[in-house]
């Protein structure tokens, strides 16, 4: 009994814990839910690429989903037009002209040193590119304070960077980004532990603004193609903010006729798995924001079919329950029974079901991968609230009592038959009614 309670006040800090992250934490809402941006890209062919192939356009795709979702905007929408465009969706962007600029850049990182070019010192390549990074990041100089970005170069990098400054020593190494000179300190010694780091030009160094969306360029990595954008919009909700209300009230009439038929039919157990199923929504909710995952309809609809599959689970449990009931179990004995036997059903569909979530997130597109994602996690925390909620709110209420209210199991005394019977001094060992 006492790990019962001890589990009764740990669900109570869940719920706790959930009801303040749906408080603090702002829901992510999709293209179709806010609206958002709309932009078409056009891949363009260059001297040394005069033509634009399928592959080309895949690895454009590609590079500009990671560049979106690097700016923190889940669930866009990236798809083909044409032999050489791209439609992105991004939803709810508020500041079009910075998505404008870094689904476009290229983030070219060179680095250059001083030579001679047609009789007059110039900046030359020296091989090392951003192609050479394993990442980047902001950090600060301890010295002055200013913001730097610091590199960390890949294996072949770092003995690249290590070459360059041996040959550099004394003389002076230039940072180029996009073209544009950054720094050229001079080298006083060999470098050889893979790391660098960027300072702004000037006395006043970067702004944060500018060293975070250079590591961001940076991150992304270079597009494999180069693209423009042709053609910018912004675009409202296609369901409309009346259709959003007729949902969530559609939503909220569908989960009461649920609940109002557990208790019709199941009586007191039905009101435990409606107060599971409260309890189930705020987790999966509080979840939905900590990740975060931007909700669209498709995950909504994810969401919903999750919340049959919870209640799916407790009317297995129950029933077996009933069954057990009805042969005579102790309450005690067939409540555990009607868990542990429903218990194999349960987790086998429920695993194929998050089976097949995982392989649509892994090759479905990005509203495909909301669906996925929204339904793996409603399974997962239905299994949680179905197999512990339920069952540890069934103990504390009627594990160690007598069956003295049939009907509130939703049967009859007339339909309880005789059981074996077995002296035991504590009921917990009788499990299914006999010893072990």
């Amino acid at each position: 009994m006492k790990n019962k309670v001890k589990l009764f006040w740990f669900i109570v800090l869940v719920v706790i814990a959930a009801i303040y992250f749906i408080a603090t934490k702002p829901t992510k809402l999709g293209l179709d839910l806010v609206g958002g941006s709309r932009l078409v890209l056009e891949a363009q062919t260059t001297a040394t690429m005069p033509e634009i192939t399928q592959d080309m356009m895949n690895s454009l795709q590609f590079a500009i989903e990671n560049r979106v979702n690097k700016l923190g905007v889940a669930e866009t929408v990236v798809q083909r037009q044409g032999d050489k465009r791209l439609v992105v969706e991004i939803p709810d962007v508020t500041d079009l002209d910075k998505a404008k600029q870094f689904i476009g850049e290229t983030a070219e990182l060179e680095f250059k040193k001083m030579a001679m070019v047609n009789g007059q010192l110039d900046w030359v390549s020296t091989g090392l590119t951003g192609k050479d990074l394993n990442k980047s990041m902001v950090s600060s100089n301890p010295n002055n304070g200013q913001w730097v970005v610091s590199l960390e170069f890949n294996n072949e990098g770092a003995k690249k960077f290590a070459d360059l400054t041996r040959e550099l020593v004394g003389k002076q190494m230039a940072i180029f980004f996009n073209g544009e000179l950054q720094s050229a300190p001079n080298v006083n010694e060999p470098i050889t532990g893979g790391h660098a780091q960027i300072t702004g030009g000037g006395n006043s160094g970067f702004a944060y603004e500018e060293a975070k969306q250079m590591v961001d360029l940076l991150n992304a990595g270079a597009l494999p193609v180069p693209a423009k954008i042709i053609e910018e919009n912004t675009v409202g909700p296609t369901l409309g903010a009346d259709s959003i209300a007729r949902s969530k009230m559609a939503g909220m009439i569908g989960i009461g006729l649920v609940m109002i038929f557990m208790i019709a039919y199941y009586r007191a157990p039905g009101i435990i798995a409606d107060i599971a199923l409260c309890i189930y929504g705020l987790i999966l909710f509080a979840l939905f924001k900590v990740i975060p995952v931007t909700l669209t309809l498709a995950g909504i609809a994810g969401f919903i079919l999750s919340i049959g599959m919870a209640v799916d689970a407790n009317i297995l449990i129950f029933e077996r329950t009933k069954e057990e009931l009805k042969a005579g179990r102790t309450l005690f004995t067939a409540i555990n029974s009607g868990f542990d036997r429903a218990f194999t059903s349960i987790w086998d569909s429920n695993i194929t079901t998050i089976i097949s979530c995982i392989i649509l997130y892994m090759l479905g597109t990005s509203i495909v991968k909301g669906f996925a994602l929204t339904l793996a996690l409603g399974v997962a925390v239905s299994m949680f609230t179905a197999i512990t909620v339920t069952r540890n709110f069934m103990h504390l209420i009627f594990g160690t009592g007598d069956l003295k209210h049939p009907e509130w199991f939703g049967i009859k005394k007339s339909d309880i038959g005789d059981a074996y019977k077995a002296v035991e001094t504590k009921r917990e060992k009788a499990k299914f009614g006999i010893l072990d």
